[in-house]
């Protein structure tokens, strides 16, 4: 039986829930309602606290690393003091905010579609397509194939659902799925040595959505110039910026901002859709530094110019944000392309909780048609599903290589020194990864940022209780107001040395993004961040396997930082940045440098600082890439399909062949519209 999606296993009291005038106030539940719901709710609080306490020391490790900030003991490690006590005791009241105020929201029924939590619900074992992940690019195959009722579709998801969880539902909670958790595999690096030999945590969605669900929402497309180098690379025209315009299009639904302010000087309609399936918008909620950042493109307009639309197709300036949020509310691929209205399609099933281990075909064969999977707490036996059209692996950058090579497909020195049989010898699987790296740099200000909502419990009651109203207010925006995209000046030094990386002129090679303070916030002072990232790295990683178990993560190498490029480019960035906050704009207002970048001034000095600081803006790609059809390199060929092997299709963000200079969501999103399309020619 077709389990109704408000039925599923998370925890009744988080359900969602929006804002109708029409419904019963708070003052008008029940009291035994009222007294189970706190009473589960405290339950929950209790389990929260005692996980945030164990995975509190890696993760604030890195957390302070990525900012400069190095206080003198992690707070899990500090049994007493200010420091530990506040830190802990904002996460917790943030925890236990988040459970208790629900009772104090509007109650209105969720209607939601189909999902499975059992394969003894699903109507046969035997689809048209399967698809292998249900996060950013798997929902959008599953949504518009079944535009076709001929087509058969199965979405098998290795985490649980997304209904109910808060975190993933209220923008400004979206640092709460920073930290080890159950909606975040938990991936971590090897040691870097170019962060001096630093592992660190790698965050990607473990939950209907995928990484859609917990990123922080960025809406980046990237440059033009990106695109047509997808174009010449692979031999496709169809790649091309001109090309894909339709299929962002397809995709992006812009909407007003909550405050529903006059945008006319924020963004360009012209490049935008109205009609899209996935929402977009721009912030809604006033920042105290906003003005300032305006003011200094006009005051350094040379060197920072004011940018109207970054996704215009040429990004290069600084802009106000655009966020994948609908009304206050976090749009992901599991919220607009598995909204009820589509997931409710007879021919479209999707199962949670269920953990491919392999793809297969006949013995020693290379035309593959069979799904094996699992469930996620490893219980019960192995389960076979078949395609009868094609497998589309979309389970991640990481996901997606690892299946491969477990599967047979990969490097055959590498798989045989596991003891895997190769199906079919493809040594580019697992190769070619790239990703952003990134860094924080904060300063002291003289003024009230949006640390006091989150260290202050009545501030932040007082914010809950708005969003929970109207869905408005600080916690209905991303952390972010705006982004810049810089290149660096041609005659560069680096330049005698390197070619250039990036895709053309309009191609930026670093990145700004613009904070009102620290997310999670010390428990005191406030504070400025600008992040750094260099968007066109040249140094290159790898993922391979740990082991021949399902269950055991991969080993996960992005090798940050270990080409001449990339310190370059980063040294590059935080001097930008200095330069930035060193206009007249700011006097007055910021007061210094805070932590680590007060002491980095010489490029030797701000080399180790960015080596000690850096860690990963989780972009990472490349790792089944595509390539022209005939080339002897890539995993894929133009039209996503495994190369040597029947019945594979690849898409998510593995299959870019070099890195977009952008918050790689969007550019998911576009490849996932055209495979669809490709999809569905071919099948027609």
């Amino acid at each position: 039986m077709r389990e109704n999606a408000a039925k599923t296993s998370r925890p009744p009291l988080l359900v969602r829930m929006h804002f109708n005038p029409s419904r019963a106030q708070c003052g008008e539940i029940e009291t035994s309602s009222i007294g189970a719901l706190k009473k589960w709710a405290l339950g929950k609080i209790s389990q929260r606290t005692t996980q945030l306490q164990t995975d509190m020391p890696s993760f604030w490790d890195s957390y302070f690393h990525t900012r400069g900030l190095r206080p003198t003991a992690r707070p899990q490690e500090r049994k007493s003091g200010q420091y530990a006590s506040s830190t802990v005791s904002m996460l917790n009241f943030t925890i236990a905010a988040s459970a208790y105020l629900w009772l104090l929201a509007f109650l209105p029924a969720l209607v939601r579609g189909a999902i499975y939590e059992s394969a003894s619900e699903l109507p046969g074992r035997h689809f048209d397509f399967v698809i292998v992940g249900g996060g950013t690019a798997g929902n959008v195959i599953a949504n518009r194939l079944t535009e076709d009722p001929r087509f058969s579709v199965l979405v098998l998801e290795a985490g649980p659902s997304n209904i109910g969880v808060l975190d993933s539902e209220v923008p400004g909670f979206d640092s709460n799925l920073i930290p080890p958790g159950p909606y975040n595999w938990n991936y971590t690096t090897v040691p870097q040595e170019g962060l001096n030999g630093r592992s660190m945590g790698y965050i990607r969605g473990f939950m209907l959505g995928g990484t859609s669900s917990l990123n922080a929402m960025f809406y980046t497309r990237g440059p033009a110039d990106d695109f047509d180098r997808f174009a010449k690379v692979t031999g496709d025209q169809g790649w091309s910026w001109n090309s894909v315009q339709p299929f962002m299009r397809k995709n992006e639904r812009w909407t007003e901002p909550t405050d529903h302010h006059d945008t006319r000087t924020q963004f360009d309609p012209r490049f935008h859709s109205f009609t899209g399936i996935n929402a977009v918008s721009l912030s809604g909620f006033p920042h105290s530094y906003n003005d300032r950042v305006i003011q200094t493109t006009k005051e350094l307009s040379e060197e920072f110019p004011f940018n109207l639309d970054y996704n215009s197709g040429n990004p290069l300036g600084v802009g106000w944000l655009q966020a994948t949020i609908k009304d206050g509310v976090r749009s992901s691929s599991a919220t607009s392309y598995l909204a009820s209205k589509f997931v409710d399609r007879r021919n479209l099933h999707v199962l949670v909780n269920a953990r491919v281990t392999r793809v297969r075909g006949g013995r020693h064969s290379k035309a593959f048609d069979t799904v094996d999977f699992v469930f996620q707490s490893g219980d019960g036996p192995a389960i076979s599903v078949t395609a009868s059209k094609e497998i589309v692996l979309s389970a991640g950058v990481f996901g997606t290589p690892q299946l491969l090579m477990l599967s047979g497909i990969g490097d055959t020195n590498e798989l045989q020194g596991l003891g895997v049989q190769t199906i079919h010898h493809l040594p580019s699987v697992g190769k070619n990864m790239s990703d952003h790296p990134g860094l924080f740099n904060s300063w002291s200000v003289n003024a009230t940022t949006d640390e006091d909502f989150f260290r202050n419990g009545s501030l932040f009651e007082e914010a809950y209780r708005e969003w929970n109203r109207s869905h408005s207010g600080i916690l209905g925006d991303p952390v972010a107001t705006h982004l810049g995209w810089f290149r660096l000046p041609s005659n560069s030094s680096i330049f005698s040395e390197i070619g250039d990386p990036a895709s053309g002129s309009t191609a930026p090679h670093i990145e700004m993004i613009f904070t009102d303070g620290l997310h999670p916030p010390l428990p005191t002072g406030n504070f400025l961040s600008i992040g750094n990232a260099v968007v066109t790295p040249t140094s290159r990683g790898w993922l391979r396997l740990n082991s021949t178990n399902p269950f055991d993560p991969p080993l996960i190498n992005p090798g940050f930082l270990t080409s001449g490029f990339d310190v370059f480019a980063m040294r590059s960035v935080v001097k930008m940045t200095k330069r930035f906050v060193g206009a007249t704009a700011w006097s007055g207002w910021v007061i210094g440098p805070a932590g680590d970048l007060a002491q980095a001034n010489s490029d030797e000095e701000i080399d180790d600082y960015v080596r000690r600081n850096s860690g990963s803006t989780c972009h990472a790609v490349g790792t089944a890439a595509m390539s022209a059809v005939n080339a002897p390199f890539g995993v894929v060929d133009p039209d996503l399909r495994v190369k040597g092997v029947r019945g594979l299709r690849v898409v998510d963000a593995s299959i870019f062949p070099y890195i977009p200079a952008a918050h790689p969501q969007v550019p998911v999103y576009i490849v996932a519209e055209r495979a669809a399309d490709l999809m569905k020619e071919t099948w027609d």
